[in-house]
């Protein structure tokens, strides 16, 4: 008889990942369960607290199968909340989540994986992976409203062939009616929304940041440079903010469209003004560059997708809003990831 293959399933204590464990063992793998102990700060919540640590090993019992506890918070604290900061304190727009899976989830936890004899990893995350004469390519999960792919798009080839999805095939409604067939306790539990290392209370992230970052006060300048108030924190300013910037403006609402750390400044203008045609790009990385000219650009976890060549710069088919520096910039054909890069002060 063909012995199964032993497969180490991340389990974040939410109803995905519990669903994720129960597909693979209905599979036929030898599954255990590891719950990535990432943050002990006084903001303990999101997809890495206590709590779901607990639903995590509930949920491994429930099944029959192992459960460990990984506590890889150093590494989390240099490769995550670090840059998290520094990145504020150049201020740019930081994806933790993206930074979390490069670092800890898909780099740390497939080395530990691989030191303990398992043969792949999988985890609850709502994407598919295809596999086409050996080119493996993330795919967007069935359910496109609950899709993952963004913040995937840094594994590698290596990474993809030992890698599992398990409900990628499933809508987020069938994920939590398996769950409730098999009366798991974590059927009915809401998503994880938030940064794991940033409290839910009102100004968590000012909090937060001003205890590890000493803030600059800035002006706020409007389009010719002239000054129109100040603000206590230019680090806490993002593109597209409208609000606490000190200007009126509820017949002609004014958002911030420059963010200068360097130079203490904050340039608001209107509507029209957050709008560009071209997203200048760094570390652009092709998984394999479609024949297409045009492709379906996604510049945040949840956003749309906008038309647009790609070359030095992403060339939008029509003006999109500006995106903020240091985000992630995602390049689909056909639901499928080809390629990646990281968006800089747009110029133009």
């Amino acid at each position: 008889m063909k012995k199964a293959k032993k497969i180490l399933v991340a389990m974040s204590g939410g109803v995905d990942s519990s669903v994720a464990a129960a597909v693979l063992i209905e599979e036929g793998f030898d599954v255990t369960g590891v719950t990535m102990k990432l943050w002990g700060g006084s903001s303990d919540t999101g997809c890495c607290s206590v709590s779901d640590v607990i639903d995590a090993r509930r949920v491994a019992d429930q099944l029959g199968i192992p459960h460990h506890v990984f506590n890889f918070g150093d590494e989390f604290d240099a490769h995550v909340v670090e840059p998290y900061v520094e990145a504020h304190a150049l201020g740019e727009t930081p994806n933790p989540c993206i930074e979390c899976n490069r670092h800890v989830k898909f780099d740390k936890l497939f080395r530990r994986a691989n030191a303990l004899g398992f043969d792949m990893i999988a985890t609850g995350h709502h994407a598919q992976i295809t596999e086409e004469k050996g080119n493996f390519r993330i795919m967007r999960s069935v359910d496109q409203s609950k899709d993952q792919s963004y913040v995937l798009h840094m594994l590698t080839q290596e990474q993809l062939q030992k890698l599992r999805f398990p409900i990628g095939t499933m809508t987020k409604q069938q994920v939590r009616e398996k769950a409730n067939a098999l009366s798991m306790q974590t059927a009915g539990k809401a998503d994880s929304q938030d940064v794991c290392f940033i409290s839910r209370t009102k100004g968590g992230r000012q909090i937060f940041l001003q205890e590890r970052l000493e803030m600059t006060s800035g002006d706020v300048i409007d389009t010719t440079g002239k000054k129109i108030a100040e603000v206590e924190a230019v680090e806490m300013v993002t593109i597209g903010q409208r609000k606490g910037l000190g200007v009126s403006g509820e017949r002609n609402p004014r958002y911030a469209i420059d963010v200068d750390v360097q130079q203490a400044t904050v340039t608001v203008g209107s509507k029209n003004d957050l709008f560009c045609q071209e997203t200048p790009i760094i570390d652009l990385h092709w998984v394999g560059k479609p024949d297409s000219d045009i492709l379906d650009v996604q510049t945040s976890a949840h956003g749309k997708t906008s038309p647009a060549r790609v070359d030095e710069h992403v060339i939008w088919e029509e003006p999109r809003m500006k995106v903020a520096p240091g985000q992630s910039v995602v390049f689909y054909k056909d639901n499928e990831v080809v390629g990646s890069a990281t968006a800089t002060k747009t110029t133009r």
